[in-house]
């Protein structure tokens, strides 16, 4: 479909500087010399992120696996490391949130690789099994996904909020904002010791989620970026058995 804010996606494009080839290696050497920057700091923030003092996880969560019940401890396996992510499918929903369904989209492919560095990678929604197993199968995606229905896991880890909570302006959603939705997206980490004890070790929400998401960085090389006007990945984004293949182009009112 036709994205009427088109137009301002498209403006950098209109009358876009075009220059000699010598000018363009000097225009992008400089540009370069940002992205070493950018690198550099990404590389300090991964170390401080590795430093962040954990904190034990006392509760005894029990979800819903394809499995039988499993505790949080369960899910690691013979891993050491547990990343999950909180996906958004509250009971009775039709389908996933469409940007949680975008972040479904990039788990499969990595998954055996992120399982050979001692890390198991797990979806969890609110959803009963059988409604999380009928949207799974409808998206065609494998990777491990569990119900905490029944539990206070996503309250705990602050991405599913009461109406009075949300009336109230706290708890805070990403640490300092008044949630502003009942279900909000997350991910966060874990480590089990060799004593058997579960830590939390690193979580992040909103934008602190968008380093995952390979499909922005692709786009971000291009002219257009992520062919959006407004928040991240809004416009054009469509579960993928949405878009429309009936038209061509970008998908943010673009025609080939």
């Amino acid at each position: 479909m036709n994205n009427p804010d088109a137009h301002t996606v498209d403006e950098p494009i209109r009358n876009h500087p075009v220059v000699s080839h010598d000018q363009w290696i000097a225009a992008r050497k400089e540009l370069m010399e940002k992205e070493k920057e950018l690198t550099r700091l990404s590389d300090e923030v991964n170390i401080a992120r590795r430093a962040l003092p954990w904190e034990r996880v006392r509760e005894n969560y029990v979800f819903d696996s394809n499995e039988g019940k499993v505790t949080l401890s369960d899910l690691f396996g013979s891993k050491r490391q547990v990343i999950v992510y909180h996906f958004m499918l509250a009971p009775g929903w039709d389908e996933g949130c469409v940007g949680c369904s975008h972040m479904g989209d990039q788990l499969d492919g990595p998954r055996p690789h992120i399982e050979q560095a001692d890390v198991n990678l797990y979806c969890v929604s609110r959803a009963p099994l059988d409604e999380i197993n009928a949207f799974k199968k409808r998206m065609g995606w494998k990777f491990n996904w569990v119900s905490s229905g029944g539990t206070s896991f996503n309250e705990d880890y602050g991405v599913t909020f009461s109406k009075e909570e949300q009336e109230a302006g706290q708890p805070y959603y990403n640490f300092d904002k008044p949630p502003t939705y009942d279900e909000l997206p997350g991910i966060s980490v874990f480590y089990k010791d060799e004593e058997g004890n579960v830590f939390h070790t690193y979580s992040a929400y909103a934008r602190g989620l968008d380093n995952l998401m390979g499909t922005h960085h692709f786009l971000d090389l291009t002219p257009k970026g992520r062919c959006e006007d407004g928040p991240p990945g809004s416009g054009w984004l469509r579960h993928h058995d949405k878009y429309d293949t009936a038209e061509t182009g970008c998908g943010c009112g673009a025609k080939s």
